[in-house]
């Protein structure tokens, strides 16, 4: 009976992103070509955020988001535990931010131009050096007051520890001079873990930390602004079974 029941609520939760998809693809395709920022098929795309938290049952809520300064472009640098995260983001920040993509999705016809003209960052992951171009052209492209979100650890943590971060959203800090926004979500892998397809009811925290600002660390002392944020995200994480 409890496989009949995690069928039936994956099916349930499939159909609804379709649906909501296929309504959404228009407007969000129409307004990233002409919207000269990318704002506007962003804040559309809450609306596909909102109604799939509605149909899972899902309640997020946020602490902190007083920390965060309007027109400010930050690099909000996030744990990340399921595909929730990017819900819960999405819905609950508040503020204009585009996505760190892998740069094999500007392969997908229509969508990946969409994406692109949406101004997001793509990155070329062959090689450290083409890696490092790839996020500068992308960067460049930012509009004002435009923050850029990472999922710092790379991948989905399987057990919901926080796994090592990577550099890339760090050399976007020092380079632009961004300041980092260390951002803690809490519960999401409960509601849908890594390689899971059906997802749990359930409640999300959001808690974003202080600021940390980047004007005192230059290439050379990156290593200790990243284990300075993972201890900012780390400090805010609450363990599996808490709470």
């Amino acid at each position: 009976m409890k496989s009949i029941w995690s069928f039936i609520k994956a099916v349930w939760i499939y159909l609804w992103a379709i649906v909501m998809t296929l309504l959404l693809f228009m407007p969000i395709f129409t307004a990233a070509f002409c919207s000269r920022t990318g704002n506007l098929p962003f804040t559309i795309s809450k609306i596909w955020a909102r109604v799939m938290l509605l149909v899972s049952g899902v309640r997020v809520s946020i602490t902190g988001r007083e920390h965060i300064k309007e027109g400010t472009s930050y690099v909000v640098i996030s744990n990340h535990q399921s595909l929730y995260d990017i819900i819960a983001l999405v819905t609950t920040l508040g503020i204009q931010y585009r996505w760190m993509i892998k740069q094999e999705l500007l392969k997908v016809p229509i969508f990946g131009y969409a994406l692109y003209a949406s101004r997001n960052i793509f990155v070329d992951r062959s090689n450290n050096e083409r890696a490092r171009e790839s996020i500068a052209r992308g960067v460049a492209r930012l509009p004002k007051g435009v923050s850029v979100l990472v999922f710092a650890e790379g991948t989905r943590s399987s057990d919901g520890g926080l796994r090592d971060f990577k550099k890339g959203g760090f050399v976007i800090a020092l380079e632009k001079h961004f300041p980092i926004l260390p951002v803690t979500v809490n519960g999401s892998r409960r509601i849908l873990p890594k390689g899971a397809v059906s997802f749990r009811s359930g409640r999300i925290q959001v808690v974003v930390g202080e600021p940390i600002e980047t004007g005192d660390y230059h290439r050379d002392s990156m290593d200790s602004l990243i284990a300075r944020t993972r201890e900012a995200v780390a400090g805010n994480l609450v363990p599996e079974g808490a709470g």
